[in-house]
Order: C-alpha cells, then structure tokens, then sequence
C-alpha cells in the first residue's frame, strides 16, 4: 500500500502530465487530502456550472457524489467526460426519492386533486431522473441558497396551489416558513403509506407536500446541541450558523442560517475573536477553522459525523483515476442518456432563468 507522501508525489505528476486537460473539483465536504488537489472548490452546482464553462478541461474529475457528476454531465459539452473517483459515493438523501416512488406519488396526488396547480420542485441533491421528471411537469430544481425564489416561483409566476417538494423535507419547511407559510400548511409524504400516509382532505388543503427525506448528517444537530454551545459562548461573541437542512427546531435557534457557500462567507465576516458553533459536514468545518485565524470554529455536535459517502472518496481513489487518464483508459466515467439530460437541463435552466 502507497503512503501518503507516496501517493501525493503520484498525483502531483500525474495531475503535471495532463495538464490543462484534466479538471478536479472538490466539494466542501471533501477530505483535505483530495481537496489539496482540487482546481476549484465549492457547492455542487457551483462546480458544475464552472465545468461547464471550462471547454478547454475534456476531463472532469468531480469529487463529490454520484448526483453531482450527473449534473455535471448534463451541463458540460460533449467533447466533455466527467468522471467519478469511487462509484460508492453516492448520497443517501438522494436515494430517500427514487422517480419511480415520486411518478407513483404524482398520480396518487392526481386522483385527489388538480396537478395542473402542483408544481414539483426537487433539491439539487437528487438523481438526473427526478430533475428530468420536475423538467416533464412543468416545475424547476432548486439549491439550498435559491429555494425561496424557486418556490416564490412556483406560486406566483405559475399560479401553484401546492408543490411537491422532495427529496429534503426539512430545507422546505425552512424555506416555507420564511416566506410566511405556516405549519400547518405542509404535510410530510411518506412515500412507503398509500396516499404519502394522508387523508384526501391533507393533501387537497396542503400548500406545501414534503417528501419524508433528509440529510443523515444534518439531522444530527438538536436544540440542545444550540442551547449547549451558547451556554459556553453567550452573545455577542457566540455565534451560531446551520444549513437549512437542519430541523425546523434548529434553524430558528440559529443566528444565521444558510447554504455551505453562505456559512464559508458567514465565518469571513464574523467579528475577530468570536467563536462561531457550525452545523453542517465536518470537514468543512474543520477546514474553514484551520483556515480562519484570528476566530474560533467548531461543529455544534461534539461527536463529530462526517459525510459517510463523501468520505468515500480519498488519496488512493483520485489517484488511480488520474494515473488511468494518463494511460489513456476513462475510468469511473458518469453518463446521462440523452433524454434524460434533456429534460433535467430543462428543469436546470428553468431554475437559473428564475435567479
């Protein structure tokens, strides 16, 4: 088995050999020992939209997970092939909604009701084959920083009744309640009960229908992990940030509430010397922490959880990728069939002429 320095040395030369050919993007959730080598770093559709516009890199190397080097696919020219280090890195909130669940959802939601007034909104953390279907009906995709245009969107301009949000119910609560929406406008759908678990009347009344999907990482941070980490560091100097993938609960404890790019430029504006408790991924935390002298960072749950997918994903699979690109052989490469990525570039592109 290579060491560490052993594989660095590895990719550094292979990474030299293929020059401006090869593109490695690096999610924040990455482990710093892939992310040291990543020509960019970011949020998934952040990434993919650079790849996109990077013609000249024919090789996309993503580390990230399965759904995000779809998107990427979709986006990117076809002179463009984009590759993913480990097959296994997939996302467990994205498997929570298959589109075979979510199309047998939209016909039970059919018989009770008018499907010309729902609108399907899907988070970006879901396969090629759910934004292709939100692309088919009419509804758009959406990210954890545009969700709130995207569903203001969905009411207004398209003069929605309801949407079906999937597959995250929590960032729909979140963005729901801020735009004015009250709980008792969502029903949570469980697609494994006839009728998501609902009576008719539920769903006939509902404004917001939220796929039962979540982040396994996300849903780890509690109140009491809040209450905790301000007992320790009362404002001013306390400051706590989270995803809008946290619970409802959670989310209005927060001082500050955002996407992985909304907490990196959170920390950078934070005062010096205040201590800002962080729900989301470790690594990013970690990192930001590292990078952020003059303040303290640290994650809201003492018992750290990484992104176990993500994690996936480390020295020895990058560099295997990459010396198989200088042998010539395309390894790990991610393919959308051509209808599909037709009707999720739809749904992409409904989303960006929304923001």
């Amino acid at each position: 088995m290579a060491t560490p320095e052993q594989l660095a040395d590895r990719i550094a030369a292979a990474k030299g050999t293929l020059g401006d050919r090869v593109l490695i993007l690096g999610h924040h959730y990455q482990r710093d020992e892939v992310m040291r080598w990543a020509d960019a770093r970011g949020d998934s559709f952040g990434l993919s939209r650079l790849a996109a516009d990077r013609h000249d890199a024919e090789l996309i190397v993503f580390c990230g997970v399965h759904f995000m080097a779809e998107s990427a696919d979709i986006l990117t020219a076809e002179h463009q092939q984009v590759l993913l280090p480990d097959l296994n890195a997939g996302c467990s909130m994205a498997d929570m909604a298959d589109i075979d669940s979510v199309e047998e959802a939209w016909d039970e939601i059919g018989r009770v009701t008018d499907l010309t007034k729902v609108v399907p909104i899907t988070y970006m953390n879901s396969s090629a084959a759910l934004k292709a279907f939100v692309g088919r009906h009419g509804g758009a995709v959406c990210t954890s920083s545009n969700a709130r245009a995207v569903l203001e969107w969905a009411f207004g301009t398209q003069g929605a009744d309801k949407v079906l949000f999937f597959p995250d119910q929590h960032l729909g609560r979140n963005t729901g309640v801020q735009m004015g929406y009250s709980l008792e406008e969502m029903r949570v759908w469980n697609p494994r009960r006839d009728l998501g678990g609902l009576a008719e009347r539920d769903v006939k009344e509902a404004r917001f229908l939220l796929w039962k999907g979540h982040c396994s990482v996300h849903q780890r941070f509690t109140p009491a992990h809040v209450e905790a980490f301000r007992a320790q560091h009362p404002a001013p100097d306390g400051i706590v940030v989270v995803h809008p993938e946290c619970s409802h609960e959670v989310v209005q404890l927060a001082d500050q509430v955002g996407s992985t790019d909304f907490i990196v430029k959170a920390i950078a504006a934070a005062p010096e010397g205040s201590t800002i408790g962080v729900g989301t991924e470790i690594h990013l935390v970690q990192r930001l922490a590292a990078e952020t002298p003059g303040k303290t960072v640290v994650s809201l749950d003492p018992l750290v959880c990484p992104c176990s997918t993500m994690f996936r994903i480390d020295a020895a699979h990058l560099c295997w990728v990459l010396e198989s690109l200088v042998a010539g052989e395309v390894v790990n490469r991610i393919t959308v069939d051509p209808d599909t990525a037709q009707w999720a570039k739809v749904a992409l592109e409904r989303m960006l002429a929304i923001v």
